[in-house]
């Protein structure tokens, strides 16, 4: 039996419509219960498409997936798709130690080492912290003055993992073009005086800094998703006077804009992290592919529209498709193994 812990708009949604469709035996489950483990007695597997806004999410999903794998029991994600979720910094040494085409990426830890590097470095450089996505907290630093200001608040009153300013500028944004609603800017006004539950119970961003190179005339970036041995991709316009994509809502499904090689690449690195799904986002260095970041969770409905997929050796299959569905059919598979 699959366990499944269900929230409305995540994957499971479509996990628990594809199990009463194939008449596959599960169970919903609360994960935030105290005697999730009794829950789980006669599962063999748990999915729970956990996220990075949930502040609860944050402080035990993935030491619960992890006790449940070493206790014999499948779970999404697992570890290898799963440890490196919403953590740049993790990222950066993962895809180094695999030799990844990975954007070039520096973490300092002391005060002293960065201001070192700011001196000595060349500008922009794009500042990120360690989690957050859709291009929140990320920005681009122009000068050495601008990147002092930074590593000093980094080793000093630390980041606020919830921007309010910037995230009111990005609803107004999504607003001027048709993606958000009236009431949306609204709660977002709001939001500039009233913290979200996130904010309050998360503690600043402090005793790090972390800078990735900024790569000029990058007018999109590409994100290509891979579940098991198929794969899929978009493009993503960067915003209005911006350099940043992800979040832009900008979306393009066009098969021809995407570089195959960048499929090629997220394929191959997959299979050396041997993770179930994850979303590979990608920019170009002139010719050469580079991976800014990777990811687990993604949104549902943005990948509905795209007209196919790739399998493993590159050969294209056109028509709809439903990622959710592979990602259950995936572990069951993985159970059918284990018998």
């Amino acid at each position: 039996m699959i366990a499944i812990h269900h929230r409305p708009g995540n994957f499971s949604e479509r996990w628990i419509t594809y199990c009463n469709k194939k008449g596959i035996p599960y169970k919903l489950v609360n994960c935030y219960d105290s005697d999730i483990i009794k829950q789980l007695e006669n599962c063999d597997a748990l999915m729970w498409h956990h996220s990075h806004i949930y502040y609860k999410d944050v402080l035990f999903a993935k030491q619960l997936l992890y006790s449940l794998k070493q206790a014999g029991i499948k779970v999404f994600p697992n570890f290898n798709t799963n440890w490196h979720f919403d953590d740049k910094i993790g990222q950066k040494y993962l895809l180094e130690a695999i030799d990844a085409p990975l954007v070039p990426s520096y973490v300092f830890y002391d005060k002293k080492t960065a201001i070192e590097w700011a001196f000595n470095t060349t500008y922009p450089k794009v500042f990120k912290l360690r989690g957050g996505a859709g291009s929140q907290n990320v920005s681009l630093i122009k000068n050495k003055k601008e990147a002092l200001r930074i590593i000093n608040c980094a080793f000093g009153k630390g980041f606020s993992q919830y921007n309010r300013l910037e995230n009111f500028k990005e609803k107004y944004r999504r607003y001027r073009i048709g993606k958000e609603t009236l009431w949306g800017v609204m709660k977002g006004i709001a939001r500039l005086f009233i913290a979200t539950e996130f904010a309050k119970m998360n503690n600043r961003d402090k005793g790090y800094v972390y800078f990735q190179e900024f790569i000029p005339e990058n007018n999109y970036d590409t994100r290509i998703i891979i579940v098991g041995d198929k794969a899929f991709g978009i493009t993503r316009g960067v915003r209005e006077n911006d350099f940043r994509a992800s979040g832009s809502g900008n979306i393009t499904y066009d098969k021809e804009k995407i570089n195959i090689e960048m499929v090629k690449i997220a394929f191959d690195v997959n299979r050396k992290i041997n993770s179930q799904s994850i979303a590979y986002d990608f920019i170009l260095d002139g010719d050469k592919p580079l991976i800014v970041e990777i990811s687990y969770g993604y949104a549902i409905e943005a990948y509905d529209p795209c007209p196919g997929y790739w399998d493993t050796s590159l050969s294209w299959h056109e028509g709809q498709f439903n990622p959710q569905e592979w990602m259950i059919e995936n572990l069951i598979n993985e159970l059918k193994i284990n018998v």
